[in-house]
């Protein structure tokens, strides 16, 4: 039962800090705001998925504010997929396709909705850097609190918030991992890189 409240309080500061972030007009003050709040998660909350050992002195490692990484578009019709992934701990975690985002000079990746109890909007991304997390990263999971903001004529998608799920820091956790459609071909230099805990 303790685990839960914890995980609650958790989703609870994730939603504060992005709407912290959202309230913020500059950008890259709003990433500092979120890299500092980000990193005190990860090294001092209960439910952190950083192992025990490594929480004191964890600190994330995260690109310095690209401009050039942060769009503001449109998210255009794509033909409905489904995606059902199985997980250990949650059963199967359904998804719905409903649309793509077009990322200029980047490339683009397919929106989800999370189709069961809550829902959400879901943009993993899965790029060529040989320093993020293999499985791929976060960069939108509102049912987790992790939104950007906009509409889906102006959807806020800046890869410099793109973040490793919490499967990269411990097995304990079972994470949806990006499909093809989330896969990019390019190194993404942008958000936080992967930082080995054991």
């Amino acid at each position: 039962m303790t685990a839960a409240w914890e995980i609650r309080d958790w989703r609870i500061r994730v939603a504060d800090l992005y709407s912290e972030v959202r309230a913020e007009p500059d950008p890259e003050v709003a990433h500092r705001i979120w890299a500092h709040g980000r990193a005190a998660l990860l090294r001092e909350h209960p439910a952190t998925p950083v192992p025990g050992p490594a929480r004191a002195s964890f600190t994330p490692e995260v690109v310095p504010y690209r401009p050039e990484m942060r769009f503001v578009v449109p998210v255009a019709p794509a033909e409905p997929e489904r995606r059902e992934v199985p997980t250990a701990t949650d059963g199967v975690v359904p998804f719905e396709r409903v649309g793509r985002v077009e990322l200029s000079g980047v490339g683009s990746l397919d929106v989800w909705w999370l189709d069961s109890y809550g829902g959400g909007i879901f943009v993993p991304l899965r790029d060529a850097s040989p320093r993020t997390y293999g499985g791929g990263r976060y960069v939108l999971d509102t049912v987790k609190g992790a939104d950007l903001g906009g509409t889906s004529d102006a959807l806020v998608v800046d890869l410099n918030f793109a973040y490793q799920p919490s499967c990269a820091y411990s097995s304990d956790w079972v994470c949806p991992l990006p499909g093809p459609g989330n896969t990019l071909d390019a190194a993404v230099e942008a958000g936080e890189l992967y930082v080995p805990t054991a």
